[in-house]
């Protein structure tokens, strides 16, 4: 299973996520993103599209984790900085023209369109049920009203983020 990357400067190659193979009930699917050193894990239902953009339009007195909108195959998508939603400090990558392009996972909610800027996207984990754990209690209380769980890898954990508390924006205090 494979993430297919496209960039909204040619929303016509836009192709969706791979979907989970059907009959696995005992495994639990995640999009794996970074957010710095920390692998987090996107339930593979939820998201719909992983892609580059670098247009973004900004959008006056919005809430500090919405960066902005942005048009993807004819749809307008709030954009969300996923650093920003943790608490961690932004760090923008330019290319070679000093362009900043963005690392985007699409993701609907509610009958509306958002899109999860992160650091980067990894691979498609299927992970057993069974090692789906309840969240730490030391860990931080911002993360842990955003997280579902966690999974121990080889060397490190994948927290499982709670998509709805994600997208779950306070917009009364931006006003």
């Amino acid at each position: 299973m494979t993430l297919h990357q496209t960039e909204t400067r040619n929303p016509a190659e836009a192709r969706p996520v791979a979907e989970p193979a059907p009959g696995t009930f005992d495994s639990l699917d995640y999009v794996t993103v970074m957010i710095g050193d920390q692998i987090l894990g996107l339930p593979i239902g939820r998201v719909h599209d992983v892609f580059i953009t670098n247009r973004i339009t900004l959008v006056p007195r919005a809430p500090s984790e919405i960066v902005g909108l942005l048009n993807l195959r004819g749809r307008i998508v709030t954009a969300i900085c996923l650093r920003r939603r943790l608490g961690r400090p932004v760090t923008l990558k330019q290319d070679r023209e000093g362009k900043t392009e963005l690392v985007a996972v699409g993701i609907d909610h509610q009958g509306e369109a958002y899109a999860l800027i992160v650091d980067a996207v990894g691979e498609v984990m299927r992970l057993d049920q069974s090692t789906l754990e309840p969240m730490p209690v030391h860990l931080d209380r911002a993360w842990a009203a955003l997280a579902a769980g966690v999974h121990r890898l080889d060397n490190r954990l994948l927290v499982v983020l709670d998509v709805d508390a994600i997208l779950a924006i306070d917009l009364a205090a931006a006003a």
